[in-house]
């Protein structure tokens, strides 16, 4: 199985948010390290570990260019080199002030108000680097269309190898699978009292590299990279 690269948007290392919401999912992609929160009463660790196990594997981020295996020729060199010239070309962020919000059924931190310069970074993280993209395979495209999709995003995913991007991208940073209520409400609640002092003020973010060697194996942060300046 093709090693994976994806681009993501996350807050820098020193920030509370990155720190909080990695230990919610129980896992450090950038040092490996494992964590269990401290969990409320209510919820047995069996079922936070069965709630937060496909976010966990991802590791906490918002989706800029999705995963990909790399199209032949291509190297993670050359991906490396493009993402650092392309990060110090892109303005810094405004900083990002974050809900926690339902989504199809599963609850993640999204933006209090939409956000033009991280819509527009997602667009060129999308186009710049689809020349990297392999092609996508018969069982990513069929695992893409488990959900119903509409015309325009069938023919995104044609194109893309995604369906959620440009007008139909929305940006987020998933902390659970999807929740059946009156669980979601409470987990809800639970996840906005946790995580108010990491999102009580705009959080900056900002883009970083994520590595996956097999599909069986976690994604790692394989490298951080500051907008607006050569990393």
């Amino acid at each position: 199985m093709s090693v994976r690269y994806a681009i993501y948007a996350i807050p820098p290392v020193d920030q509370p948010l990155w720190r909080m919401a990695s230990t919610w999912l129980g896992r450090d992609p950038e040092t490996g390290a494992e964590a269990i929160p401290d969990l409320p009463l209510w919820l047995a660790r069996d079922r936070w570990r069965e709630i937060t196990k496909d976010a966990r594997h991802y590791g906490f981020h918002g989706t800029l260019k999705p995963p990909m295996a790399l199209a032949g020729g291509r190297t993670s060199d050359g991906l490396n080199a493009a993402l650092s010239l392309f990060a110090s070309e892109i303005p810094a962020l405004p900083p990002l002030g974050l809900q926690v919000a339902t989504i199809g059924g599963f609850l993640a931190l999204v933006p209090r108000e939409p956000s033009a310069a991280l819509k527009r970074l997602a667009d060129l993280a999308v186009e710049r680097f689809d020349r990297f993209r392999a092609p996508s395979t018969a069982d990513e495209l069929a695992n893409r269309r488990r959900v119903p999709l509409s015309t325009r995003q069938e023919e995104y995913l044609a194109r893309w190898g995604y369906p959620y991007v440009f007008d139909e991208y929305r940006f987020h940073m998933t902390l659970t699978s999807r929740l059946p209520d009156p669980e979601r409400a409470r987990i809800a609640a639970y996840l906005t009292d946790l995580l108010a002092p990491a999102i009580a003020r705009p959080v900056p973010l900002a883009m970083a590299l994520f590595v996956q060697e097999d599909r069986e194996t976690p994604f790692r942060l394989a490298r951080r990279f500051r907008l607006g300046a050569a990393s």
